[in-house]
């Protein structure tokens, strides 16, 4: 066939992009063009923004998670256009929300005895939210029966100082003080010699970490839990746990099934979890559950529209994507138990290995090796022949690639500087090695370096350390 003029709209969909008009005139940025583009050339322009961004995967700071399978991304995108938010709307969502909480109820030892509840959340600072109002609403019902002024003093938390900054934000966002027990050297997790000095009638609860963020240390829960049984077997302001298990959560379970920290200990009512850490999902998904009914105030929930009838939600975010939470269930069943366990467990020997390839090189002393959650931490010995530090040091990994943050340990230990890797099921053994070479090259380049950029000691935070 021959082609005329008519031909015209083929031709201009086919010009090349880097000749197209648009790829003449800067990105739109705060104001919006006047006119459309081809999608094609859209699609490249935004991607082209992000050419100079950091490799998700060399991210060793973020605890979220930068891999998931192609059948669950597949999965992911066929679902995006579906609001979780919509019970009635989208019933099969519905349940699948309804099964991941049975299933990690189930990981977690919830009582047949008992009536858990729990829901999905935007990620586990959400779910911190609402297990903290659960707690603040309990306690005001319970002091207000016993005839307690509640307003004479401001109601408290009890937490260790290696918190996340969520809660913070709950204290200020929900009028709490917060009252911090300062890690030391010798407590690198909550002070358990301390933490009932903070304690009185007016703490809605005491807070403790399964994954301190700063050094990947867990709580000792269970003698926590001890401490609260003998508080409340001598007054009637009881006082009950929330865990924090945002990175611990869904990695506990399968790697130290033993390790007593969930519903099998008396005191916890609560645990929050974040299923885009070790629970293996791309960012946007948490949960948060109860361990019985009870602990969670009728006023905090509210009722949609379900099926002809009603059904049960509480949630502090409303319209989001359930593409997330579907990916929590692809995950739940493609792995199952064995799955997460040889994962979580390979993880843990990379971690393991990197810790003892550090503490090789004779230059830092480690502050956590893996043991716990796959967190390394350390720092540098004191060498008064060293002109760099762990700053220089990051800088140095960057060129590289690799995002590896330096930051001050919090309240009481601020003069503590240390690095944290933070190594994911994506971070494989092959990776391992390859960063110990660099890290090798980066240590030999610093100890030859004519010019040091943190010359002045300073302490900053240096990547995301949440």
């Amino acid at each position: 066939m021959l082609y005329g003029k008519e031909n015209r709209d083929e031709a201009e969909f086919l010009e090349p992009i880097f000749g197209s008009e648009s790829e003449q005139v800067d990105l739109p940025k705060y104001k919006l063009a006047q006119k459309s583009i081809d999608p094609r050339v859209a699609y490249q322009l935004v991607q082209d923004e992000m050419l100079d961004e950091g490799n998700a995967r060399l991210n060793l700071a973020t605890f979220c998670q930068t891999y998931m399978e192609p059948e669950a991304v597949k999965l992911m995108s066929q679902t995006l256009e579906k609001n979780a938010i919509d019970k009635s709307e989208y019933p099969r969502t519905t349940e699948i929300e309804n099964r991941c909480v049975n299933m990690i109820a189930d990981l977690w030892n919830a009582s047949e005895k008992e009536k858990f509840m729990g829901t999905s959340t935007i990620g586990s600072s959400e779910a911190c939210m609402l297990g903290g109002m659960a707690m603040k609403f309990s306690w005001r019902k319970r002091a207000e029966k016993l005839g307690l002024d509640i307003n004479a003093k401001k109601p408290n938390l009890v937490i260790s100082s290696g918190y996340q900054v969520c809660w913070e934000k709950f204290c200020v966002y929900w009028d709490i003080e917060m009252r911090e027990v300062p890690m030391d050297k010798e407590h690198m997790s909550i002070n358990l010699d301390k933490v009932m000095d903070y304690v009185d009638e007016y703490t809605i609860g005491v807070v403790g970490i399964m994954g301190i963020t700063y050094t990947g240390r867990y709580d000792d829960i269970k003698a926590l839990d001890n401490l609260i049984e003998e508080y409340n077997k001598q007054t009637d302001y009881k006082v009950y746990i929330h865990v924090d298990a945002a990175s611990g959560g869904l990695y506990a379970p399968f790697v130290e099934p033993e390790l007593e920290w969930d519903f099998r200990l008396k005191n916890v009512i609560s645990i929050n979890t974040s299923g885009h850490k070790y629970g293996l999902v791309y960012p946007g998904v948490g949960w948060v559950l109860w361990r019985d009914k009870k602990y969670l105030p009728e006023e905090l929930i509210f009722k949609v529209s379900y099926l002809g009838g009603e059904l049960p939600t509480m949630a502090i975010n409303f319209s989001h994507s359930a593409s997330q939470l579907i990916g929590q269930y692809y995950n739940f069943v493609r792995y199952g138990f064995d799955g997460y366990k040889a994962i979580h467990e390979r993880t843990h020997k990379v971690a393991m290995f990197l810790a003892k390839e550090i503490e090789k090189t004779g230059m830092f002393e480690i502050m956590n090796d893996g043991s716990q959650l796959p967190i390394v931490c350390y720092k540098l010995k004191e060498d008064s022949n060293r002109g760099w530090n762990l700053y220089d040091l990051a800088d140095r990994l960057l060129m590289k690639g690799w995002q590896v943050p330096a930051y001050p340990l919090p309240k009481n230990l601020e003069n503590e500087i240390i690095q944290r890797l933070v190594i994911r099921a994506d971070f494989g053994m092959n990776m391992a090695f390859n960063y110990v070479q660099d890290m090798q090259e980066a240590i030999e380049a610093l100890n030859k370096a004519h010019i040091l950029y943190h010359e002045e000691p300073e302490n900053k935070t240096y990547g995301f350390t949440h």
